[in-house]
């Protein structure tokens, strides 16, 4: 029953590659989540099945799924974190101008009573 399921990206490792997964994989300085990323490449490119992978490291078989189609399409750059959206401000330019304009204009004997 080969070849059930959708059809996955083939994972295949440069040498340079593979020895930067490793490193990052057993640094105790890799943040977690990294760490785990390049575990489950490496064990994609060994030629486990997703579930397998999955089953091996924990997770879900939807996160094998996404991290070896990030790093197929985007090489060691694809397992860093995305920049996330900041949380909108909440102090407007007028308000910041507004307290560096009061501050400015405080006299020195002022600051110290």
């Amino acid at each position: 029953m080969a070849g059930r399921g959708r059809p996955k990206a083939e994972l295949v490792l440069s040498e340079d590659e593979r020895a930067t997964l490793e490193r990052w994989a057993r640094r105790r300085t890799s943040a977690q989540a990294l760490a785990l990323r390049c575990r489950v490449v490496l064990a994609c490119a060994e030629g486990k099945a997703n579930q397998e992978v999955a089953r091996q490291e924990g997770v879900h078989q939807a996160t094998v799924g996404k991290w070896r189609a990030r790093f197929v399409a985007q090489r060691l750059d694809g397992l860093h974190d995305e920049p996330r959206p900041e949380a909108p401000r909440t102090i407007t330019d007028a308000d910041v101008e507004r307290v560096i304009v009061q501050t400015m204009e405080e006299s020195p004997r002022d600051a110290t009573h």
